[in-house]
C-alpha cells in the first residue's frame, strides 16, 4: 500500500513536471488580454516617471493592450517595489526599476522589505540615465567650480535639493559633496518633480538629479547645466562637460529597466522583453529619449540582474564614503 502511494505521488509530480511550462505557453499564446499595470515607484514629473511613460506610451501599442501607469512613490521607492513584490506573478504587473529604487533606498533600510536581487524576475534594462548638475539660472554660476567657490563663500548655506532620502539625487548630491570637498544644505522633498521646481523658483540653488527631469527646462531656460556625470564627453549631452573635467574621477549615472513580481511565467516574460526591446529601438521613442539625454541600453534578463547586483555593491560604497545611516 505505501508503495502504491509513493508511485502515486510521483506519477502526481512527474505530471505537474510535465504539464507546467504546458500550462505557461498556453497562458503566453493570449497574453495579454487585458491592460498591464506599469507600477512606477516615484512621483509624476520625476526622472521615471518620464521616461517610463515614453516608453509605456508605445509599448501598449507594441504589445497589443493598454499599459496603465501607476505613481507609488515614496520612502525613496520602498513602498512602490514592495507593492509590486507583492502584487500576482500573471503578467499584468510590470514594474519600473531603477537605480535608487532598487538599490539605494534598501541601503539606507536597517530591515530592507525586498532584495532586488530575489525578489523579482528580471525583463530587461532599457535605459542608461546620466545625472545632470544644474542650478538657478538667477546666479552667477557658469560651471562646476564656480558652484563650489560660490557655497564655500557661504559657509555652505546654499540649499542642495533632493526627491528624497535615498533617492539618486540624494546619493549623487552626496557623493559630490564628498568628492568636491564642499558643503551644501540638503534639502529633501517628496519626488523628483518638486525638487527640480524647487530650483526653479529659487527656493534650492541647485541639484543633481537624472537628465530626464531637468534637460526640458533646461533647454527653456529655466535652469541652468553646468556638467553630467558621465566619465567622459557624451554626444547626447554635447554642449555639457563632465563633471570628472573638475572633479577627477567623478563618475555616477543610473539605470532603468522593467521588473515582474516573482514567479512570473517564463513565456510571458520573453514575450514582454521582446516588446519592450521593440518599443525603445523605435525611432520616435529612440528620439524622444535621446531629447532626454537617455540612451538605449538592453539586454537578456540575466545581464539586467548582473547590473543590479553590480549597482548594489558601488551603491554600498557610495553611502559608507559619504557617511549615510540606514533608518
Amino acid at each position: 500500500m505505501k508503495i502504491t502511494r509513493l508511485s502515486s505521488l510521483a506519477l502526481i509530480f512527474t505530471t505537474l513536471a510535465w504539464t507546467a511550462p504546458v500550462v505557461a505557453a498556453d497562458m503566453a499564446k493570449n497574453y495579454p488580454d487585458r491592460p498591464i499595470r506599469l507600477i512606477v515607484p516615484n512621483a509624476p514629473g520625476s526622472s521615471v516617471d518620464t521616461l517610463t511613460r515614453i516608453v509605456a506610451n508605445k509599448l501598449g501599442e507594441v504589445i497589443g493592450q493598454q499599459i496603465v501607469v501607476d505613481n507609488r512613490a515614496g520612502a525613496g521607492g520602498i513602498i512602490g517595489m514592495e507593492i509590486a513584490k507583492d502584487a500576482a506573478p500573471d503578467g499584468y504587473t510590470l514594474i519600473a526599476a531603477t537605480t535608487a529604487a532598487s538599490t539605494i533606498a534598501v541601503l539606507l533600510q536597517k530591515k530592507p522589505p525586498f532584495d532586488p536581487v530575489t525578489d523579482y524576475d528580471y525583463v530587461t534594462q532599457f535605459a542608461v540615465t546620466p545625472n545632470v548638475l544644474v542650478v538657478n539660472p538667477a546666479l552667477p554660476i557658469k560651471s562646476v567650480k564656480e558652484l563650489i567657490d560660490y557655497t564655500k563663500a557661504r559657509n555652505g548655506n546654499v540649499n542642495m535639493a533632493s526627491a528624497g532620502a535615498g533617492s539618486q539625487s540624494h546619493l549623487s548630491g552626496a557623493y559630490l559633496l564628498q568628492a568636491g570637498h564642499f558643503e551644501s544644505l540638503h534639502v529633501p522633498y517628496k519626488g523628483g518633480g518638486a525638487s527640480v521646481a524647487s530650483v526653479i523658483a529659487g527656493e534650492s540653488q541647485w541639484t543633481i538629479t537624472p537628465a530626464a527631469a531637468v534637460m526640458s527646462h533646461v533647454n527653456s531656460g529655466r535652469l541652468r547645466a553646468l556638467g553630467h556625470s558621465l566619465p567622459k564627453p557624451s554626444p547626447l549631452l554635447s554642449s555639457l562637460p563632465p563633471i570628472a573635467d573638475t572633479i577627477p574621477g567623478f563618475d555616477y549615472s543610473g539605470w532603468q529597466g522593467f521588473f515582474v513580481p516573482k514567479g512570473t511565467p517564463k513565456p510571458i516574460i520573453e514575450k514582454l522583453r521582446a516588446a519592450v526591446i521593440k518599443t525603445v529601438n523605435l525611432p520616435e521613442v529612440k528620439k524622444a529619449l535621446d531629447v532626454q539625454a537617455t540612451e538605449v541600453v538592453t539586454g537578456t534578463p540575466e545581464e539586467f540582474r548582473k547590473l543590479v547586483k553590480d549597482s548594489m555593491a558601488k551603491n554600498a560604497k557610495v553611502v559608507k564614503a559619504v557617511g549615510l545611516k540606514a533608518n
